[in-house]
């Protein structure tokens, strides 16, 4: 019974747009268990049970609170079936702070990788992949399914990415002319593959390929990498370009608003929650927020 309600549930949700793959199958392993210490309905004591079997603290907080909203969708239409409380906590932890470069770093970063490896596309490919990532923001992940087809007139059409949302992304000329370079040197490469960035493989890159990289640009120009610190990450690349556009967003309530709502479209976000957690990146950022309430309670407009 517990596993048809499972895939029930799990249907429901997938008709929504989430994938739940891995979710899907913590769930079936928390109906097995259930079904073998022979509960057909949600029982709070065995949920706790088997979401204990987890090792870490952060994983049995996952587990539960999967078991959880399930429970909660089963025990709307009967209330045999008990939601546990949530006694491991939150699911999530503090997201870690990102690193930021500076223009300087992003230049150098650009030129290292242009000058890395041998003589061939390598180094135009990477090159011309961190100074996309810089200047649009993209996730790596967009960034490397582009296909040919996705560069348009208008700019880049990002097709179904995280959340499976599709969005298109506008590209400055300078941009456009670089990449347009690029694919000058790219298409004799690889012909029969229609993917804008390849391996010298000539296959789509992946996004280890990307990582491997970046760590060899940076360490090459020395960025900073030091224990219990951020590290930088290709992903550095997006959060420098969120960072750089909040620093940019105009005074005004109404006005930062529209701000935060535009630059959550532009970059993919799922929540403008997402957006607003870039705003303790800086300590330019937090001081003017620190400086604005000092504003408003020293009795100014907002």
């Amino acid at each position: 019974m517990l596993a048809q309600a499972v895939e029930s549930y799990l249907a429901v949700r997938r008709a929504c747009g989430f994938g739940l793959k891995c979710q899907g199958n913590l769930l079936r392993s928390f109906a097995v268990f259930s079904e073998a210490s022979g509960q057909t309905y949600v029982c709070s004591e065995t949920a706790l049970q088997w979401a204990g079997l987890a090792r870490s603290v952060r994983q049995r907080a996952r587990r539960l609170g999967e078991v959880i909203r399930f429970a909660r969708y089963v025990h709307a239409e009967d209330q045999r079936h008990e939601v546990p409380p949530p006694v491991f906590g939150g699911e999530k932890g503090p997201r870690p702070v990102p690193y930021i470069l500076s223009e300087d770093d992003i230049r150098r970063l650009v030129q290292a990788a242009s000058q890395s490896g041998y003589r061939t596309l390598r180094r135009y490919t990477y090159s011309t992949l961190f100074a996309l990532l810089a200047c649009t923001g993209l996730r790596v992940s967009e960034a490397i399914r582009l296909h040919f087809e996705d560069i348009t007139p208008d700019g880049l059409v990002i097709r179904s990415s995280k959340f499976r949302k599709s969005r298109l992304v506008p590209l400055h000329e300078t941009a456009r002319a670089g990449l347009e370079q690029y694919l000058e040197r790219r298409r004799p490469y690889a012909p029969f593959d229609d993917h804008v960035f390849v391996s010298l493989r000539r296959k789509p890159l992946r996004i280890e390929h990307v990582e491997r990289a970046f760590r060899t640009a940076a360490r090459e120009i020395g960025l900073p990498c030091q224990p219990q610190r951020p590290r930088p990450t290709p992903h550095s690349l997006r959060h420098t370009f969120a960072v750089r556009a909040l620093e940019t967003c105009p005074d005004g309530r109404d006005r930062i608003t529209q701000h935060m709502l535009a630059l959550s479209t532009y970059l993919g976000h799922g929540k403008v929650s997402d957006t607003y957690w870039y705003l303790q990146a800086t300590p330019e950022l937090m001081r003017s927020i620190a400086e604005r309430c000092e504003s408003l309670v020293a009795g100014a407009q907002p």
